[in-house]
């Protein structure tokens, strides 16, 4: 008995070792068709900018469901509405991971901000304080005076440079100074772009930090660059997560309120100035879209005073206007990559575990088997309400972007006043 006993152990962990081996070969059949790929590289030598074209034309050929190698990362894209479905509700939990790539540990504070961090307790913890203490309603509803002021301050610059004479304007650098200062006086108080010109070039200087940090990988304290200007309110974002650090030290560490305010900036200025700027766009060359719009303002708020952000629940077709932009022109065409914690099934297809997940959102906004006549801009495709997992401007799942509340006030409000 003492003998065989070894014997029986040893044969079951063989038995269980096969069973898993085998079930992990079975798993790898079955995966979504791929191109054929070159040794070492995979299929990198595929991957020619921009890249969301890209993947677009090899699911042309593939499917909306297909694979490619990164090396020896295996990569699973997806180009359908009912492929993401699947993936963000079904299997929601099991791709709620991201894949730790040297953006989230440079500039996401080594994985521990909200967009970086793996899915669990440190990740809950962060969703529950932007969710709390950042953008709930009535966090939002504190500084609607912020959005109200900085439109008003833009409505007058944009008559000065328009009753001159009659030339180009660049209305991009306009917007995103009005996002940024918005998103700057929520989180600490500062207006940087105004008539002060040190404030200007400081301001000037802050956005090329953002983008070198995109670019490069590296982030630095966004305090380091704060002007010492700043409200006498101390009602900002900034003075309330030090206050609740003072209650809640482990749940408010300084390196979870700087990740915090970094995603604030990063994701809160540039994206929504290129919305606002793109929407005028759309309305310029489409008058009727135009004249239909500003009769609604006209119908619900009146001429004699500005927009007011609770009068964006009665602007419907603004809304359906909005949303139209982000089809055309959504501002991430492929969404932040996912990373499958277990194996799971897309369209019949077999997900391993520690796949990475990409979703080609610009072809889905654009595939003529989701939309007719998708190159044309047609906010009434909207005016029915939900469109289900066809639009996906602020992502989709527990990774969803929290800031989309914010976002769409301060698009409403900007594109309604200007209007």
């Amino acid at each position: 008995m003492e003998v065989t006993l070894p014997y029986i152990s040893l044969s079951v962990f063989l038995l269980l070792v096969a069973f898993k081996f085998l079930s992990k070969a079975r798993t790898q059949k079955n995966l979504p068709p791929s191109p054929p790929a070159l040794p070492v590289i995979s299929h990198l030598h595929l991957l020619k900018q921009p890249l969301h074209h890209t993947l677009h034309q090899l699911s042309q050929n593939l499917g909306s469901v297909f694979s490619l190698r990164f090396g020896s990362h295996l990569v699973v894209v997806v180009s359908s509405p009912f492929a993401v479905e699947e993936c963000f509700t079904k299997n929601d939990v099991v791709l709620a991971n991201r894949p730790r790539v040297a953006f989230g540990k440079y500039l996401g504070y080594n994985y521990t901000t909200i967009v970086a961090a793996s899915f669990g307790d440190h990740w809950r913890n962060l969703h529950r304080i932007m969710v709390v203490e950042i953008f709930s309603t009535s966090r939002l509803n504190a500084f609607l005076s912020i959005r109200q002021d900085e439109i008003k301050l833009l409505l007058p610059r944009l008559s000065q440079n328009l009753s001159r004479d009659f030339k180009r304007v660049e209305l991009k650098p306009k917007f995103y100074e009005l996002t940024f200062n918005i998103v700057m006086r929520m989180i600490a108080g500062n207006r940087y772009y105004d008539d002060d010109l040190s404030n200007y070039e400081a301001a000037t200087e802050f956005r090329e930090l953002v983008i070198e940090a995109f670019e490069y990988g590296g982030a630095s304290n966004p305090g380091d660059f704060l002007p010492h200007r700043r409200d006498k309110s101390k009602n900002t974002m900034i003075d309330h997560l030090l206050s609740l650090q003072e209650s809640h030290p482990d749940y408010y560490a300084d390196e979870i309120i700087r990740g915090l305010i970094l995603v604030m900036i990063l994701g809160g200025t540039n994206t929504s100035a290129v919305t606002v700027e793109w929407t005028l766009s759309l309305l310029v060359n489409h008058p009727e879209v135009l004249k239909k719009a500003r009769a609604k303002v006209d119908t619900h708020v009146g001429q004699e005073r500005l927009i007011d952000e609770p009068d964006l629940s009665k602007l419907h077709y603004l809304q359906v206007i909005i949303s139209e932009t982000f089809r055309l022109f959504p501002t991430e065409l492929l969404l932040l990559p996912h990373i499958s914690s277990d194996d799971c099934i897309i369209e019949g297809y077999n997900m391993p575990r520690d796949t990475i997940l990409l979703v080609n959102a610009w072809a889905i906004h654009g595939s003529p088997k989701v939309w007719d006549d998708p190159t044309s801009f047609k906010p009434e495709w909207f005016e029915g309400g939900e469109v289900g997992h066809k639009l996906m401007p602020f992502g989709l799942g527990r990774r969803a972007c929290l800031g989309a509340g914010m976002a769409q006030r301060m698009l409403g409000l900007a594109l309604g006043s200007l209007i």
